[in-house]
């Protein structure tokens, strides 16, 4: 009986089966159709999706590099520690970039390019891409460019590596052709541009902005070609205005990808309790931060810090403090440094900043300190500088980032512009308060600090530093490209130097 029963068993699932497979095999395409899915690419919503990409793509741990932030623990402290073991964290914008913002921009224009009444489509991704791909070489130097995202065009799916002048090269001509392309009458991606709405003119500010940092970025190894892209910048126009500012803006609630990336990496990895004591990753600000700050009664501090009384959060000066890159363990005082303000550093609705008119301030005095702009002195841009990167806050975090008038004008009275000092001097004024201004885009300020060497920051020693203890130059590539790419890869390096943190890119030179 049992036999009978095990064969009838093994004929009914047989028949069972075979019902499935032509039930599978019937209306297959459209049971596997997504039928909310669209078979053309709709390049407004790719925008937005690499706009959303290329603003979260960041080295985050760089915090910790430029001594706003660290952490006890060798993992998250990894960017104020140099730590050898943890050396892979470098790889994540490489990592990210190409699959994400870096490919769908080059999607969205394919899809636009052949239509001329789509032309400010084009120009706006074209700025976009430039965007996205100067953060990339600016962290790595030769990176994939010319070569980039044509695994889905020609198949091309080992990309060489471009020597970083050719990209710097392209990227400002990509800027300059953009900008001259722009035509107010022509139809813009609205609302689903997350950083203009569509608004031609501001776009066109912002890519001369962009030239304006990438040729400011070139003084060291190329000062010729520093000038000439500095001067058209100016020429075109660039943000000084806080109506103009780039920004991203976001929401408290939803997705995450709605939400300010850095504000809600900081918040997950280390302040969810909002307790002072319960810090997941062992996270604090770091003292040469916080004593900045303290010691020039600057009025940021009580927007940015606080520290946990009683497990309430206080903002008074007196009581601020930020906590050693040095430390291995859990100190028995961790409660009483310094942390991000809930309100602002770490409001997830808050605005990112892409480019501000701080830094358009900043620059132009740079500039006018080369003889390069003369329609403002730079002790006029220096104030405006510091006014616009005060201000700044209530942009970010509206409400609760609001520093006053009075305010603005003690610290500035108390921090005159050095007039009668020396170049160096002078630098050193404009790009300390940089550092300050670009918090916390720690990214943009470690690009700074390796061009002009402000702020004078001191390396951390810490055992076990994959730098002998001094502060990165560059960050490393993905191992997966040794076995991806590794002719590509390896011709970068020939050419470029050792796959190091001390190795100079193109533009960081001696």
């Amino acid at each position: 009986m049992k036999k009978y029963s095990l064969k009838y068993k093994a004929a009914f699932c047989a028949f069972l089966l075979s019902a499935m497979l032509a039930s599978c095999t019937k209306d297959f395409k459209e049971i596997n159709t997504d039928p909310e899915a669209s078979a053309t690419l709709q390049p407004a919503l790719v925008f937005t999706k690499a706009q959303y990409d290329g603003a979260k793509n960041s080295l985050n741990q760089l915090l910790g590099t430029m001594q706003y932030t660290t952490s006890f623990n060798d993992v998250a402290g990894w960017g104020s520690k140099y730590v050898a073991s943890q050396s892979p964290q470098s790889f994540i914008v490489f990592a990210n970039a190409y699959q994400q913002e870096i490919n769908e921009i080059t999607l969205v224009i394919n899809a636009v390019k052949a239509d001329p009444e789509k032309i400010n489509l084009l120009a706006t991704a074209r700025i976009w891409r430039a965007y996205c791909f100067s953060r990339l070489t600016d962290l790595y130097g030769d990176i994939p460019y010319s070569e980039a995202a044509k695994g889905f065009t020609s198949k091309n799916y080992t990309p060489a590596y471009d020597p970083q002048k050719r990209i710097y090269l392209d990227l400002l001509k990509e800027l300059e052709e953009s900008a001259l392309s722009l035509n107010a009458a022509k139809t813009t991606f609205g609302g689903a541009d997350l950083i203009y709405a569509g608004n031609t003119t501001q776009w066109k500010k912002f890519a001369y902005s962009l030239m304006l940092r990438l040729g400011m970025r070139m003084t060291k190894v190329d000062i010729g070609l520093a000038e000439t892209w500095t001067k058209k910048a100016i020429a075109g126009g660039v943000i000084t205005d806080d109506a103009d500012i780039a920004r991203m803006r976001y929401l408290s609630q939803g997705q995450d990808i709605n939400k300010n990336p850095v504000a809600l990496s900081l918040y997950n990895q280390d302040y969810i309790k909002a307790d002072g004591i319960s810090n997941a990753e062992g996270g604090k600000y770091q003292d040469t931060f916080i004593a900045h700050l303290k010691d020039n009664k600057d009025p940021r501090l009580g927007i940015l810090s606080v520290v946990y009384v009683n497990g309430v959060a206080d903002t008074s000066l007196a009581i601020q403090k930020g906590m050693p890159a040095t430390l291995s363990s859990k100190p028995a005082n961790f409660v009483t440094y310094s942390e991000p303000h809930q309100k602002t550093v770490l409001a997830q609705g808050s605005a990112k900043l892409l480019f501000s008119s701080a830094e358009g301030s900043f620059l132009l005095a740079e500039a006018n300190l080369r003889g390069w702009y003369a329609a403002q002195s730079a002790s006029v841009l220096y104030e405006a500088g510091i006014r616009a990167a005060m201000k700044q806050w209530a942009i970010i975090a509206p409400g609760d980032g609001l520093i006053s008038d009075l305010q603005i004008n003690t610290y500035i009275k108390y921090h005159p512009f050095k007039s009668t000092g020396t170049f160096e001097e002078k630098m050193e004024q404009i790009y300390t308060e940089f550092w300050l201004a670009a918090f916390p885009d720690a990214q943009e300020a470690f690009a700074s600090y390796r061009r002009t060497g402000y702020p004078a920051l001191v390396p951390v020693m810490y055992v076990g530093s994959a730098t002998g203890g001094k502060i990165f130059r560059r960050m490393l590539y993905p191992t997966s490209e040794q076995n991806l790419n590794r002719a590509a890869l390896e011709a970068a390096i020939a050419r470029q130097g050792p796959d190091e943190f001390l190795t100079r890119i193109w533009w960081d030179k001696l």
